[in-house]
């Protein structure tokens, strides 16, 4: 006896597919397909939301607490730190308030003295140059200004190049220009920047002596340099306004070259904190630098009459010494220190009008 088997029919094979189809849709999902995360309804693709890595990048920024060392081979100040969160957040301040603030600062000072210049103009010399002069400055003393002046505009050039010059020269030059310059702002930066402090003790040493309180500077101070009541108050070898202006520059100076130090020099051992605060310190300090440079450029170039002959020759005009400076003129003229215009011609090696006048008619005879 043979038995033989049937094969199953076509339809016998669709009835089976679509009884199992209906089977799978049916029956509830497994515990393996329950954790696949949901879609989020921003992705319409399909791609979920839910990153698996998130709960271990949450741990390793630390963003719900302190920041915390952890482990590492690398010995050194915050080593430990795998991810500082705060370094965004200190860079996001540097940008939108920093910034802000010196480019505010420096327009509203600049334009103030603009304002002032149009309503005032320049304050000249009451009588007019007497064409006498007296000795105000040493060469030494002279020497010691300006080398302080050119390192300070030098620095705050550079250093405004650094802190305003992506949002202002970035879209006038360039990446590659701004990039070159940026590079050599830097540099020059650092390498300036220890001079600036040399230049400062130096003038220290120099003008202190004349930057010291003295009777009558509480008279100036009250009476606002002349501009409260009737007169011009009496005044010495300084004002009171130079005086504090002067201390401004050694002080405030003095704490802009030790952040700067601090900033320009990491392996002293100061972590990040310490970078951040000396940083904020250094834009502050060398901000009220410059917002004074300002006024005091203005007041001895073209706000005052004379006030830039002291600083170029070292002597000024008897009459702008009696203006505003009038004990030591008095003391100066008592001594006899003051010279004749002929005097001071020969002085600086130059041929007096007289002399040249009395040349000029021998040739013509």
């Amino acid at each position: 006896m043979s038995f033989r088997l049937h094969r199953p029919t076509p339809f016998f094979l669709r009835l089976v597919t679509i009884l199992l189809l209906a089977v799978a849709i049916l029956l509830p999902p497994t515990s393996g397909a329950s954790n696949i995360p949901p879609k989020s309804p921003d992705y319409p693709q399909g791609v979920s939301s839910i990153n698996p890595g998130s709960d271990l990048w949450r741990e390793v920024r630390q963003r719900d607490g302190l920041i915390v060392d952890g482990i590492s081979q690398v010995k050194g100040v915050e080593t430990g730190v795998l991810i500082n969160v705060r370094g965004d957040q200190w860079a996001r301040f540097r940008i939108n308030e920093v910034t802000k603030t010196v480019s505010y600062a420096l327009v509203g000072v600049f334009g103030i003295l603009v304002l002032v210049f149009v309503l005032r103009g320049k304050v000249g010399i009451k009588g007019g140059r007497s064409g006498r002069v007296v000795r105000r400055f040493t060469d030494y003393e002279r020497i010691v200004h300006w080398t302080l002046t050119i390192v300070f505009l030098f620095l705050a050039i550079t250093g405004l190049i650094l802190l305003l010059g992506r949002p202002l020269l970035l879209p006038l030059f360039g990446k590659e220009v701004f990039a070159l310059f940026a590079s050599a702002s830097k540099e020059g930066h650092n390498l300036f920047g220890p001079l600036f402090l040399v230049s400062l003790l130096m003038m220290l040493f120099s003008f202190t002596r004349h930057n010291i309180y003295e009777k009558g500077d509480l008279g100036w101070l009250l009476k606002l340099g002349g501009l409260i009541g009737d007169g011009h108050p009496s005044v010495g070898f300084f004002n009171m306004g130079e005086k504090f202006w002067y201390w401004i520059v050694i002080l405030i100076g003095l704490v802009v070259s030790i952040s700067g130090l601090i900033l320009v020099s990491p392996n002293f051992g100061q972590g990040r904190v310490i970078m951040e605060i000396s940083h904020l310190v250094h834009v502050i300090g060398a901000l009220v630098l410059m917002l004074g440079s300002l006024g005091h450029m203005y007041m001895g170039t073209i706000g005052i009459e004379g006030a830039l002959q002291g600083m170029t020759s070292g002597y000024v005009d008897t009459n702008w010494a009696d203006a505003h400076h009038d004990r030591w003129s008095r003391e100066c003229q008592q001594k006899g220190l003051t010279l004749s215009a002929d005097e001071f011609a020969r002085l600086r090696g130059e041929t007096p009008a007289a002399d040249a006048e009395v040349a000029a008619q021998e040739r013509a005879k």
